[in-house]
């Protein structure tokens, strides 16, 4: 017992110190247990085959997807919409809505599904996601008390009240609760996040800061841009780029061959780009986007049948931009693009320069397949790629492919409502499609999404757990209770029951300290005879009202990274919160359970 505290104390003090990543002290309490016997191997790594870090494993991948595809820009902009601007309205709009899904689905799928959604739509606002994502966070698990679905602990205590004879607790019972309690974390976090702002970090105007879109603003892309589609009966079907002699007969050029196509009942839709090279054969429903003469590519046009697309714009799905400086010793010094041969040698479209003969220190606007603007970092002779190509496509949204991921998402949320699987089960599903329906441009893509540091936390964390009921300190702890507070009242019970599940919970997953704690709530109501359901809801209040650490729930662990938090922004929002609850619900329960 001595030394399972000792590594609790020292842990949580490092926690608090911050100057370590949080996996890496978990871990090394992790390794601390087994060498001192207090955990076997089997029980330590239990964590990471534990289907709450599977979960959060897979959603991470569908949060991504979620990002890939352009789907939480998308909705993000309608809540930014509703919200006009306001990040007031957009903060009680995030809490509202989050709470009302918490109420169906896992605090934990409704975190990780909102979480890209919020990200996007604070880009959009213009302001601090830092602001939103903690709160968000807490709000999954206050939408959980509104059901007895919405989170584990209420149905731990509804099968203790069956288990001796009580009535059980219908779906609704929990609502006057969860209103309550949702009131009052709005009514605390909307003043309280406003401390919770990280200040971002300034730019300093270089080159490699602009996105795709602006490039294509600074050079005028889009300016001289028009796209034509090729219909079936089209005598250019069949014929390769350099045949037509395009250049020579109407001065345009094409730049890049889109083609779009839909499977399974036209629900999914396939858009394949490619960099236009000689030997490029047009096909039927490919749609060409040409820049030159206007008035060739109307002849053009005519001749051979093509029908003009209307909202014409560069898409990043397969091509992307970047920006090449011009070396002094590069072969490209004093000759004109059309002599350059970059077309031909690097399969690059040279879209914008600063003029016609190229001089050292040129900078030159290209368009190529991603794979060729990644090989154009290798060559350091002739040129040096402004920014970083490797990250700008990660940025680069799979747009057509954003009803496939809201579809999903739609599936996995009425699996985990339906029960029809498993929850880990169901993300997996959720996952594996994403990545099968190409809501990722590769593999490599979706693993990328995944928080190992938020995953690694929450799998060795959870072993503390056994730790604690193995060595009695948990059993210690809530036998104490009753014989301290028994003889108070029963109002000084309720608080003591509250506040010993929270500050359990903090150690050990809320849904073992509710197993622990339903008897002994119950029990204790029975000893100073008085009926034990609001003594039983305090156990699953404080089994899911723990916000004051980052690894006392995995929603809490989820936003951690991404709103740069530290232990010490959860001390100071989330133990306030945590108390105020404590003692409102200490009175509160009573009117809605009288004794």
């Amino acid at each position: 017992m001595t030394i399972t505290l000792i590594v609790l104390a020292v842990t949580i003090a490092l926690f608090i110190w911050g100057r370590l990543r949080s996996d890496i002290v978990a871990l090394t309490a992790l390794v601390v247990l087994i060498l001192s016997g207090i955990l076997t191997p089997s029980e330590a790594f239990s964590g990471f085959s534990s289907s709450v870090v599977i979960m959060m494993t897979g959603l991470f991948v569908v949060g991504g997807a979620i990002f890939q595809t352009g789907l939480a820009r998308a909705v993000g902009n309608r809540m930014m919409g509703m919200a006009k601007g306001n990040e007031t309205k957009a903060f009680l709009l995030v809490m509202l809505a989050t709470s009302a899904i918490g109420a169906f689905v896992s605090n934990t799928g409704t975190v990780a599904l909102m979480m890209p959604i919020i990200v996007s739509m604070a880009a959009q606002g213009g302001f601090s996601s830092s602001r939103l994502l903690m709160p968000l966070a807490f709000a999954g698990s206050l939408g959980g008390m509104l059901t007895l679905i919405g989170t584990p602990p209420n149905l731990v205590i509804s099968e203790e009240l069956q288990k001796h004879g009580f009535p059980g607790l219908s779906f609704f019972s929990f609502l006057p609760v969860g209103i309550a309690v949702i009131t009052i974390g709005i009514l605390f976090l909307l003043p309280m996040s406003k401390t919770l702002i990280k200040k971002r970090k300034k730019h300093n105007g270089k080159t490699d800061g602009k996105s795709l879109d602006d490039l294509v603003e600074e050079y005028q892309v889009g300016d001289n841009l028009y796209g034509y589609s090729v219909p079936a009966k089209s005598r250019i079907i069949g014929r390769k780029v350099n045949d037509l002699e395009l250049k020579s007969r109407y001065g345009i050029t094409i730049l890049e061959i889109r083609n779009e196509k839909r499977k399974a009942l036209g629900m999914v839709r396939d858009v394949s780009q490619s960099i236009v090279s000689g030997d490029s054969i047009i096909e039927a429903d490919d749609i060409l986007y040409v820049v030159g003469n206007k008035n060739g590519m109307e002849q053009m046009a005519t001749d051979y049948g093509l029908s003009r697309e209307k909202n014409v714009t560069l898409g990043f799905y397969d091509i992307g931009l970047a920006e090449l400086v011009v070396l002094p010793s590069s072969k490209l010094t004093n000759t004109k693009i059309c002599e350059s041969r970059l077309r031909e040698n690097d399969k690059v479209n040279v879209l914008g320069i600063r003029r016609g003969r190229l001089k050292s220190g040129d900078v030159l606007l290209v368009q190529a397949q991603w794979h060729d603007l990644l090989a154009l970092n290798n060559e350091n002779s002739n040129w040096v790629v402004l920014g970083h190509p490797d990250e700008t496509i990660t940025k680069a949204t799979l747009d057509y492919k954003a009803p496939t991921a809201a579809l999903i998402m739609l599936l996995m949320i009425v699996l985990m409502v339906t029960g029809w699987t498993a929850p880990a089960t169901a993300v997996l599903i959720a996952a594996l499609l994403t990545v099968l329906t190409g809501c990722f441009r590769k593999v490599e893509d979706a693993y990328g999404t995944i928080n190992w540091e938020s995953v690694v936390l929450i799998a060795a964390m959870m072993p503390m757990s056994t730790a604690l009921e193995k060595t009695g300190v948990a059993a210690m702890m809530s036998s104490s209770l009753v014989s301290t507070l028994g003889e108070m009242g029963p109002y000084a019970l309720i608080a003591g029951i509250y506040f010993t599940t929270s500050f359990i919970t903090m150690f050990i997953s809320n849904t073992a300290t509710a197993v622990l704690m339903a008897p002994v709530a119950l029990v204790a109501a029975q000893q100073i005879h008085v009926s034990p359901y609001s003594f039983l809801m305090a156990v699953t209040l404080g089994a899911s009202m723990c916000f004051a650490s980052p690894f006392s729930t995995p929603p809490n662990a989820l936003v951690m990274k991404a709103g740069h938090y530290t232990f010490i922004d959860y001390v100071r929002v989330g133990l306030p919160l945590q108390i105020i609850i404590g003692v409102a619900m200490t009175f509160l329960l009573p009117v809605f359970w009288p004794f």
